[in-house]
C-alpha cells in the first residue's frame, strides 16, 4: 500500500513538472512565458505568508492547497532554470536530499545526538567544515523580518559558543540597553535614539532565546491581540452612535478595559 502510495505521489509530482514546462511553452500561457526569477519573487514571499497564516489560524484542511501553491513556485523557478540550461527541478530533489543526509549524520551515520539543542550545533558547524561557510552566522537573508533576522542571527552565534551560559546576564543586559535608551532619548539626538532602540530590541531577541520563545510569533500575536481588541473597541463606540475620534483617551481607555475583562472571563 505504502509503495502504490509513493507511486502515485511520484507521478502527481512529475504531472506537475509537465503542466508547469507545458505553460512555459511556445503554446502556452502569455502570463507564466513572461515571468522570470525576479518576477516572482513576491509571489514566492506571498505564498510563503499564506502557508504561515494558515497555521497560525489552525485552517489544516486548507493546508494542502496553500503548500501546493507554494511548491509550484519552487517547479515554476526549476523550470525557468531547466530551459537557460543551468539546472532542472531533479538537481533541486538531489541536493535537498543530500543536504538532509549530510547534516543529520546521528540519523545516516554513526554520530551520537542526545537532543534537538545539540542537532542545531552540529547543524552549524556542519556548515562551517563541510560546507564552506566563511562566517558562522553566514546564510541569513537580509529580506527577513528584522526580529527573525536577529533570532537566526544570535542562535548562528550561539552554536559555536558565543552566547551566555545563563539567563541571568541577558536581563542584565536589556536593562543596561534600556538605561541606555532613556538616555539617549532625553539627548534629542535621532542617530543615536535609534542606534539605542536597536540595540534594545537586539537585547529583547536575545532574551526570547533563553526564554524559549520565538519573537516574530510572539509579536504577531501581540498584534493579533491588539487588532482584536481595538475593533471591539471601535464597534462598541459604534454601536452607541459614536466614533473614536469624539472620544477621549479616558473613553477609549475605559472600553478597553472591558474587551480585557471580557477576554479574562471568557478564558476562565
Amino acid at each position: 500500500m505504502a509503495e502504490e502510495q509513493s507511486r502515485g505521489d511520484m507521478r502527481s509530482f512529475a504531472r506537475l513538472v509537465e503542466i508547469m514546462a507545458q505553460l512555459r511553452g511556445e503554446e502556452g500561457c502569455p502570463w507564466d512565458r513572461e515571468q522570470t526569477h525576479a518576477s516572482l519573487r513576491q509571489h514566492l514571499l506571498e505564498e510563503s505568508y499564506e502557508v504561515i497564516e494558515t497555521i497560525d489560524e489552525g485552517r489544516y484542511d486548507d493546508l494542502a492547497g496553500e503548500l501546493g501553491d507554494l511548491l509550484l513556485q519552487v517547479v515554476f523557478h526549476a523550470q525557468m532554470a531547466t530551459e537557460a540550461g543551468r539546472f532542472d527541478i531533479g538537481d533541486v530533489v538531489q541536493q535537498i536530499n543530500e543536504k538532509l543526509i549530510r547534516r543529520h549524520p546521528h540519523i545516516f551515520g554513526d554520530t551520537v545526538i542526545n537532543n534537538a539543542a545539540e542537532q542545531t550545533v552540529a547543524w552549524e558547524q556542519s556548515k562551517l567544515r563541510k560546507e564552506g561557510k566563511r562566517s558562522a552566522i553566514g546564510g541569513v537573508p537580509r529580506e527577513l523580518p528584522a526580529l527573525i533576522r536577529a533570532y537566526r542571527i544570535q542562535g548562528k552565534a550561539a552554536a559555536v559558543g558565543f552566547d551566555w551560559r545563563e539567563a541571568g546576564p541577558v536581563w542584565d543586559k536589556v536593562r543596561e540597553e534600556l538605561a541606555e535608551l532613556e538616555e539617549a532619548a532625553a539627548s534629542a539626538e535621532s542617530g543615536r535614539i535609534s542606534d539605542e532602540l536597536g540595540d534594545l530590541l537586539f537585547s529583547i531577541v536575545n532574551l526570547s532565546r533563553f526564554l524559549h520563545i520565538n519573537p516574530e510569533d510572539a509579536l504577531r500575536g501581540t498584534i493579533d491581540k491588539f487588532t482584536r481588541r481595538f475593533q471591539e473597541v471601535e464597534e462598541d463606540f459604534r454601536s452607541r452612535g459614536r466614533t473614536l475620534d469624539g472620544a477621549t483617551l479616558e473613553e477609549m481607555d475605559l472600553v478597553w478595559e472591558e474587551v480585557k475583562e471580557r477576554e479574562r472571563r471568557g478564558k476562565a
